[in-house]
């Protein structure tokens, strides 16, 4: 052991004169006053004390600190105290390890306790996304996001967005987000926008049921959700049942409506979201590579599973087929801005309402006519499984008892009796064998050539 060497009496003059002898990586100066203590010295210069002992018949050796920031009576002082512990059984090094990590827990806890909302939130998108379709992690995005970016849609004559309902949440530390909290943020929600509020609800019950599940976010999370209280369902209230959908009867006025339409994106769209039952927002997602006129399939980017594939039904191919192709976006903007990428049209809502009002037909959505297609098939009798999955809709087990993932081929048997019914009930004369771009309709009696 290097204590066996010879010792001296450690002094501040011996400490400056002690250099490392040449062709040596390191050299010891040993205190007889303390001798576990010893000066260590490297080609460099450097010096340091060290202190050696033996424990359960090993070799220990705990670096002191630099001659520089140590003195000598501090360093045989802290040998002292070593020298103790290693007496006792304890070897010091495991206690420096010890104190180590009790400070970094400390440190830690302290970080995960100034975290903000906004930090786990986006901590929590880039773990979850590759589980989520791309209009679900949209939606988490657009909830949560600042406002004040300049649009020309979507803000009701102001010209610049609002933040997202979340987005007042965002600043909070996440240990603020509390039962309390969460409900004096739904009450004010729930005065101006109960509908988008109830849906950021929803999200952030999620998100907070993850950070309960991750270590680096639990200790400040409650395992009670503080999401999931009385006083926050009730500030934000229950969601109204709509009802709206299209009567059988109300078909051929509806149709002769949205073909006349001015805009044949438009037109083409509404009619699209009726004859496929999809949401909205998946229907305007789409773009011509979704479509496959081979195998007669028209991919849906899911709002949560991430995509399905539906049939690509002969009316609405030829609808789809007479539309411009201006960029990668099917029901593309006409309307596109210097050094912007292209977008897709904005929900018609308006074209919509003009339309229904010409029609005769009241209150009728965009939704209502996704739960048209639904109301429609029961016409025909049609499996409940089968609607479901060209809906993107896990069917309940009162409604089938196995929820069977049916071909496409298959699939498109009863897709195309639903859409040929329905043109026969609207009035629509149509050819399914007919080529693209030679598709007649025929409303009332007019006639009316699609280009």
């Amino acid at each position: 052991m290097s204590g066996q060497k010879s010792r001296v009496r450690l002094t501040a003059g011996r400490l400056a004169d002690f250099a490392c002898q040449p062709g040596k990586s390191q050299a010891f100066l040993w205190d007889t006053d303390t001798p576990a203590l010893a000066l260590r010295v490297t080609p460099t210069g450097r010096k340091t004390y060290v202190f050696e002992s033996r424990l359960h018949g090993s070799t220990i050796r705990v670096n002191i600190g630099t001659a520089a920031e140590w003195s000598l009576e501090a360093a045989r002082t802290k040998a002292q105290g070593l020298k103790m512990m290693v007496d006792c059984g304890t070897d010091p090094r495991e206690v420096e390890r010890q104190q180590q990590a009790a400070q970094a827990a400390q440190k830690a806890a302290a970080v995960v306790k100034a975290v903000a909302v906004e930090k786990a939130w986006t901590a929590y998108l880039d773990d979850r996304r590759q589980h989520w379709g791309d209009r679900h992690y949209q939606d988490h995005e657009k909830l949560a996001r600042a406002g004040g970016a300049t649009a020309n849609r979507g803000t009701r004559g102001r010209g610049v967005t609002i933040d997202g309902p979340l987005r007042p949440l965002m600043a909070m530390r996440l240990q603020d987000l509390t039962a309390p909290a969460i409900e004096a943020w739904a009450a004010e929600q729930a005065k101006t926008r109960p509908t988008p509020a109830r849906l950021s609800w929803r999200l952030l019950r999620a998100f907070l049921a993850w950070c309960a599940e991750h270590p680096e976010y639990s200790a400040v999370v409650p395992a009670q959700n503080p999401a999931k209280t009385r006083r926050t369902r009730e500030a934000l209230g229950k969601a109204c049942v709509k009802q709206d959908a299209l009567l059988r009867e109300q078909l051929p006025a509806w149709f002769a409506a949205v073909r006349n339409i001015g805009n044949p994106a438009i037109s083409a769209y509404l009619q699209t979201l009726l004859l496929t039952g999809a949401r909205p927002g998946e229907v305007l997602a789409m773009r011509w590579e979704d479509m496959n006129t081979q195998w007669r399939g028209l991919t849906i980017r899911d709002k949560v599973e991430g995509e399905r594939v539906i049939p690509l039904t002969p009316y609405v191919h030829q609808l789809l087929a007479t539309l411009p192709r201006r960029s990668e976006w099917v029901f593309a903007s006409a309307i596109r801005e210097p050094g912007k990428p292209s977008q897709p049209i904005a929900k018609p809502h308006h074209a919509h309402a003009t339309a229904c009002k010409v029609a005769g037909i009241e209150g009728l959505t965009f939704h209502g006519l996704r739960r048209s297609f639904k109301s429609l098939t029961e016409w025909l009798e049609i499996p409940a499984g089968v609607v479901a999955q060209i809906q993107g809709h896990k069917p309940s087990a009162t409604a089938e008892k196995h929820y069977t993932v049916r071909p496409l081929d298959l699939l498109r048997l009863h897709h195309e009796r639903i859409e040929a019914w329905v043109l026969e009930q609207a009035g629509v004369k149509f050819d399914p064998k007919a080529e693209p771009r030679t598709l007649h309709v025929v409303a009332g009696n007019s006639k009316k050539a699609i280009i």
